[in-house]
């Protein structure tokens, strides 16, 4: 099981084993390289920890322990852990500032306690086995590496996954295996078969501080955003940052300028094709900001990691960026062994395309009850065809379906990658039957169940920090840069960073058509206003073009092959539909398509 995920830690590897409890550890070396070996324990050897990620404070809680009496021997941030555990127990939590999954076994109390930071940067999983055994691990592959794990696919998250594109936390592609919720716990005693997640954090977006004025509200984002990207320059190793050329990379790196990062190298991934290339704004911040730029470029035949994603996520993932995601981490640590990213900035600010286009939706939808929106927009929906190679603004049938639903099943509507009529006509009757009713509406439904939010785009934040951002851009990061075991820090995601952009009203992060306002005005005495104001791009790559060109082979014999068409989840005659509607341009199915490559993917991975 450890063995499996050294590429988190090539560095070296720990265990600790006593009767009934075994701990293993990877290594990366970021602090104190010499003295922070895991697992690592207290003064008297009764409690031991093995950790991933980063405390950024942990000099302040150091500080707060000794005084208290505790005796520290190394200067890593792992042993405040323990000390912290020692001194506060559970609301050890809430002194901790950081990217963290650990696991704390107490042999005074027989406790073994098992915590993920607020934000979800860093993934644990776990396990009960029937015998009473509670497994957990930093990847799935771990997990599964023991033999008496099932590997029983859950039918729920295959329908979450083909309108998501990823298997939404606390699920897994497996039963009985599953996610530790980003601010959640695990409190366990030995003895006890009850395992019972418990939540000690959430991202408040339910109300707004005091109104203040624009410049006042961007002057305190700046300040903010440059404190929690100095939080995160302690290293002892070399030190860099993606610049993909959008706004949120570029604040990051113009902060580390404005903080004095002397020698700053920075990555960023080119494509050949001009409207997926972002690299030339990316250049553009690296000149003004004098950074060390390195650029590699991903050729738009670039499809050589098909088969090797599958074992890097080990479940279904279909977000097609985790290509460039890739290749800029691989490229990144050639040079440095930890890099800040953006991530988080789109969450935050209001910044994604579809929340303008789900504010229009709201427009539209408040002044009509839902018993009246429903019939009209509904058979709108029906009637009108889907124009997806036609001009935007003649693409109108998925607004139409997005306006017959109320305001969070139109969200859902807008951004499943599988609409709802797509995945009916593609599951085959008994994997129908198998679900039980169950629908990937349900995701949405729990996450909202006794909420109130005081605007409809803070609901529609709130989702995407519960789903979207976890189960996709942290899982797609995670694995791709602990992959070339580079380590990412996301400054975006410092939890008093969002505690406090939260609190902002929504109109000073979208302002009529002005998606990241707040931001971008916050920046403006630091980026040009060529990188600020300029259309959003996105990282993305052309499927839609491979799927008609270098890789319409392999998708035709994957979508008539036998995995597909044996594991029998599918409807083989609408699979070949989706091929031949795309090839002909009568619709785009490239994100289904690619969700359904991504799933071949997994299943030739359990051959």
């Amino acid at each position: 099981m450890n063995e499996s995920l050294s590429h988190r830690g090539p560095d070296g590897d720990g265990f600790h084993i006593e009767p009934g409890v075994g701990f293993g550890h990877r290594r990366l070396s970021i602090i104190d390289l010499e003295g922070g070996r895991q697992p690592l324990y207290n003064e008297d050897h009764t409690v031991v920890v093995t950790y991933n990620g980063e405390i950024y404070n942990f000099k302040d809680v150091e500080l707060e322990l000794r005084a208290r009496g505790h005796v520290f021997r190394t200067r890593c941030d792992t042993e405040v852990i323990v000390h912290a555990w020692e001194e506060w127990g559970e609301r050890c939590l809430e002194r901790f500032n950081g990217m963290f999954a650990f696991a704390i076994w107490d042999r005074n109390t027989e406790t073994l306690f098992l915590a993920r930071d607020r934000l979800g940067v860093k993934p644990l999983y776990y396990t009960g086995l029937p015998d009473g055994r509670l497994l957990f691990a930093s990847e799935l592959k771990a997990l599964t590496a023991c033999t008496d794990v099932s590997r029983r696919i859950d039918p729920t998250a295959v329908e979450d996954y083909f309108a998501f594109g990823y298997v939404p936390d606390p699920k897994t592609i497996y039963t009985d295996v599953h996610k530790l919720e980003p601010g959640h716990l695990i409190v366990a005693r030995r003895g006890s078969k009850a395992v019972v997640p418990r939540r000690y954090w959430d991202i408040p977006l339910f109300g707004a501080a005091p109104p203040k004025s624009a410049n006042d509200s961007a002057e305190a984002v700046a300040a903010a955003l440059k404190k929690a990207v100095e939080r995160r320059l302690v290293a002892d190793v070399p030190l860099g940052a993606f610049l993909s050329g959008g706004i949120d990379s570029s604040a990051v790196v113009a902060m580390m300028r404005e903080i004095g990062v002397d020698h700053l190298l920075t990555c960023s991934i080119g494509f050949n094709e001009r409207q997926y290339d972002e690299s030339r704004f990316a250049r553009l911040v690296a000149e003004q900001k004098h950074t060390d730029h390195k650029v590699e470029t991903v050729e738009a035949s670039d499809y050589s990691l098909l088969d090797l994603l599958a074992s890097i996520y080990d479940e279904p993932f279909a977000d097609s960026s985790a290509i460039p995601t890739y290749r800029v981490c691989q490229l990144a640590r050639k040079h440095v062994t930890v890099a800040l990213s953006g991530d988080g900035g789109d969450e935050n600010f209001i910044g994604y395309r579809r929340y303008k286009l789900f504010r229009m939706e709201e427009r539209l939808r408040a002044p009509l009850p839902l018993a009246i929106r429903r019939p009209l927009f509904g058979a709108l929906g029906r009637l009108y065809p889907k124009l997806d190679w036609a001009p935007r603004v003649l693409r109108a049938k998925t607004t139409f379906e997005s306006l017959a639903r109320c305001a969070s099943e139109g969200y859902r509507h807008g951004v499943s990658i599988a609409p709802d009529a797509t995945r009916r006509a593609l599951f085959s009757r008994s994997f129908a039957n198998d679900l039980q009713g169950y629908g990937a509406r349900e995701v949405f439904a729990r996450h909202l169940e006794g909420r109130e939010f005081t605007d409809a785009l803070r609901m529609v934040q709130y989702l995407d920090f519960k789903t979207y951002l976890p189960g996709d851009i942290l899982t797609k990061v995670d694995r791709a840069s602990m992959a070339h075991s580079l380590e990412v820090r996301v400054p975006f995601l410092d939890y008093q960073f969002v505690e406090q952009i939260a609190s902002l009203p929504s109109n000073f992060k979208l302002r009529g058509g002005e998606a990241k306002y707040g931001l971008k005005k916050a920046l403006e005495p630091y980026l040009p206003r060529e990188v600020l104001y300029r259309r959003k791009m996105g990282f993305a790559v052309p499927l839609d073009v491979w799927f008609r060109g270098s890789l319409a082979q392999r998708l035709a014999d994957v979508v008539n092959g036998d995995r597909l068409r044996d594991c029998g989840m599918f409807e083989p005659a609408r699979l070949a539909k989706l091929v031949d509607e795309h090839q002909a341009h009568k619709r785009d199915h490239s994100a289904t398509l690619w969700s359904l490559l991504m799933f071949d993917g997994f299943l030739r991975s359990l051959m």
